[in-house]
């Protein structure tokens, strides 16, 4: 597969860019209701369902570990209902997800890989029935439907071609360093010693993952108390 890469001197003027971040996917349903518990079935997170009266309802799920949100409902958008097609949720094991998917109540494909290159929809029968014949990442596919008949597509990433990820700007990865001590500080104070990176990991994992600063403190705390037994000091 050819690929076509950037230059230093481009690399370098991505810095200047200003941060843009795919934030949501809107698809057309036609049963909200019958949308929702098909998506909170699948274990996706919940971000909320916003009643905006008689002709409008706004409905928001997060895939796992994933910074772009899905979002349906009525009068959200004009397209027919089960239109969607072409959303790539990437994973890094096929299998496990198809089986994941399964057991959650999705009707899943068998594996299968395109003709040619991934996503080619310029020939008649591009998908080819089971695995990328050269294992490469990227290349293997299954999909499924929601109630509707939108489509999705699971895309098996194990390695990332280079310069494929953008990584936390330092400001934002400072921001939440301090955010983590500062809480991280009543704990110290108040229990025995202990290594503080134990403490600060599930604390960043959480934030990561969409918890607020409560939820995660309570996560870091339970992890504490769960894997090391670090007792409190007396008062």
């Amino acid at each position: 597969m050819r690929r076509v890469t950037m230059s230093i001197a481009e690399n370098k003027q991505k810095d200047a860019i200003m941060k843009m971040k795919l934030e949501v996917v809107i698809i057309p349903v036609s049963d909200v209701d019958r949308a929702k518990a098909f998506y909170e079935k699948l274990g996706w997170r919940f971000d909320g369902d916003f009643d905006g009266g008689e002709k409008l309802r706004v409905i928001q799920f997060t895939p796992p570990r994933s910074e772009a949100s899905v979002i349906f409902g009525k009068g959200v958008t004009s397209a027919k209902p089960g239109s969607a097609s072409g959303l790539v949720l990437a994973v890094d094991n096929l299998d496990a997800a198809r089986a994941e998917l399964t057991k959650r109540g999705a009707k899943v494909s068998e594996v299968f890989h395109f003709a040619g290159l991934p996503f080619n929809s310029s020939v008649d029968n591009a998908r080819v029935s089971g695995r990328d014949p050269e294992g490469r990442s990227y290349f293997s596919f299954a999909s499924f439907e929601d109630p509707d008949g939108n489509q999705w597509l699971l895309q098996e990433i194990t390695t990332r071609f280079p310069d494929r990820e953008w990584g936390a700007d330092v400001a934002t990865m400072a921001e939440l360093l301090h955010e983590t001590s500062e809480h991280h500080d009543h704990y110290e104070k108040t229990h025995a010693e202990h290594h503080w990176w134990d403490w600060y990991a599930p604390y960043f994992n959480a934030r990561q993952n969409g918890k607020n600063s409560e939820e995660a403190t309570a996560a870091a705390d339970r992890y504490m108390d769960e894997t090391f037994h670090i007792p409190r000091r007396e008062a």
